[in-house]
């Protein structure tokens, strides 16, 4: 008797009997369950501006103390990134994720009994804000980038428009019961969220990379047998430049010894420096300045809502006119947010806050599909998780250290003109970094192109 045919533990997941049934390409599924995920982990560190006046209300800390809860969140964070990696290589993000979640809302909760600066350090910063880094932007950018290659810059924008349309809902809601039932309230009301939806979602629908499912990257057929595992001819919009480099295995080691890794990490560095340190002092700043706590919850979620179509069309640029000029748009439009900033105190004008919100979040969030577009270009492979999980190390260090030197300069000088002063000359020096790691050296997007690369192309590796 015939023994019976075993069956694909691909076909029998959820999400392999919904690839093989689906009309379209299952990475687009990817897409929107980060959507979602994406979304919250942005929310859970954006909900720190809104904890920052009450809590300060509450206990009466200074600003660079109760700042430097958010910072050691990102400190957490920066720790814990390499291992990140390794966990989503070797678990896949539909179960680091939901665990992740679920440490951010127990984080939440703890956080409603805190009493010290100690108490909050460990629930709000290490747990919630540490926590969230596990299914917030690079958590995703860990992953996401393995489902595309042409369309790579726009799927990875429209992940992260999740983080705009949620918190245009979220933040006013969440201001309305932080006014009524106290900040505790608001913490409550996170972790609910983050239980009923994030987890849920992960576990049945999320997936580490396409082969895991039988797919290729955008969803294009399987290569015939007869080229060796490569399409014979294949139309895409990314050129390889340097097919040496392309076609390296690279492992961390390897990426250690190259300039490029460490060019694109201080760019991050100092990327990350300049969001979240106008993120945290923003609703306190126009508090300050006699804006109602109303119009500064609007004005902190209008920015992420601005950044959907900022997101989108500079997702979409990046796939067109290189990542390094995508990186200087969002760079420039932080400058202009932070001189916006610096004129409020003379004028405290609400057009000038229009500004502050439309730099930001058109321009400024347009920093996302590059920050997880760039790295993929450059090191993409079977060990990118660890190479990414490094370089974000980097990222979050100075989204750490942002918020605090804010802070402190604040404290010091009873002003934030010397803080935006150098921020802005940080956004100058983010963007010639990036410009000198040259990603376009390597994988070049806009001009379509025929693989395998031309042999005749520079096979230098710089």
């Amino acid at each position: 008797m015939a023994s019976p045919t075993p069956v694909s533990p691909v076909r029998t997941s959820l999400p392999g009997a919904l690839a093989a049934r689906l009309p379209f390409y299952y990475g687009w599924v990817v897409v929107a369950v980060g959507f979602v995920t994406l979304g919250m982990g942005a929310s859970v560190r954006s909900i720190f501006s809104l904890l920052f006046p009450p809590v300060i209300a509450e206990f009466g800390w200074e600003r660079g103390l109760t700042a430097s809860i958010f910072s050691v969140g990102f400190v957490v964070a920066a720790l814990s990134f390499p291992l990140l990696g390794v966990w989503i290589d070797r678990y896949g993000p539909q179960r680091v994720l939901p665990l992740a979640a679920l440490v951010v809302a127990a984080g939440f909760m703890l956080t409603t009994y805190a009493e010290t600066p100690l108490h909050f350090y460990l629930a709000l910063g290490v747990l919630a804000i540490g926590g969230s880094t596990g299914f917030a932007y690079n958590g995703h950018f860990v992953f996401l980038p393995s489902w595309f290659e042409r369309r790579r810059g726009l799927a990875i924008g429209l992940t992260c428009t999740g983080a705009g349309i949620i918190s245009i809902v979220l933040f006013p809601w969440l201001q309305r019961m932080i006014d009524g039932g106290g900040w505790r309230m608001g913490c409550y009301l996170m972790a609910g969220v983050l239980v009923l939806v994030v987890v849920p979602l992960n576990l049945l629908l999320q997936q580490r990379r396409p082969e895991d499912l039988g797919l290729v990257a955008d969803g294009a057929p399987k290569p015939p047998a007869d080229t060796g595992g490569q399409p014979a001819v294949q139309t895409s919009h990314i050129r390889i430049v340097d097919p040496a480099w392309a076609a390296t295995d690279w492992t961390l080691g390897k990426a250690l010894r190259t300039a490029r890794f460490w060019l694109f990490s201080w760019g991050f560095f100092f990327g990350l420096f300049v969001w979240y340190a106008i993120l945290v002092h923003q609703t306190k700043y126009l508090l300050d300045l006699g804006f109602s706590s109303t119009f500064g919850a609007w004005a902190l979620g209008l920015v992420p809502m601005f950044g959907v179509f900022g997101q989108l069309l500079l997702g979409y640029l990046s796939d067109r006119i290189g990542r390094e000029w995508v990186w200087t748009l969002a760079c420039a439009g932080f400058f202009v947010c932070y001189l916006a900033m610096y004129l409020l105190a003379r004028q405290p004008e609400p057009w000038l806050v229009w500004v502050l919100v439309i730099a930001q979040g058109f321009f400024g969030y347009g920093m996302t599909p590059a920050i997880g577009a760039i790295p993929a270009d450059l090191f993409q492979g079977r060990n990118y998780g660890r190479i990414f999980g490094v370089m974000a190390v980097f990222g979050s260090s100075g989204a750490s250290l942002g918020p605090w030197v804010f802070g402190y300069v604040h404290d010091q000088t009873g002003s934030y003109d010397n803080a935006c002063l150098l921020a802005m000359g940080f956004c100058g020096l983010s963007a010639l970094l990036i410009w000198l790691a040259s990603p376009r050296r390597v994988r070049a997007v806009g001009r379509p192109a025929t693989y395998p690369p031309d042999s005749s192309q520079n096979n230098s590796m710089p």
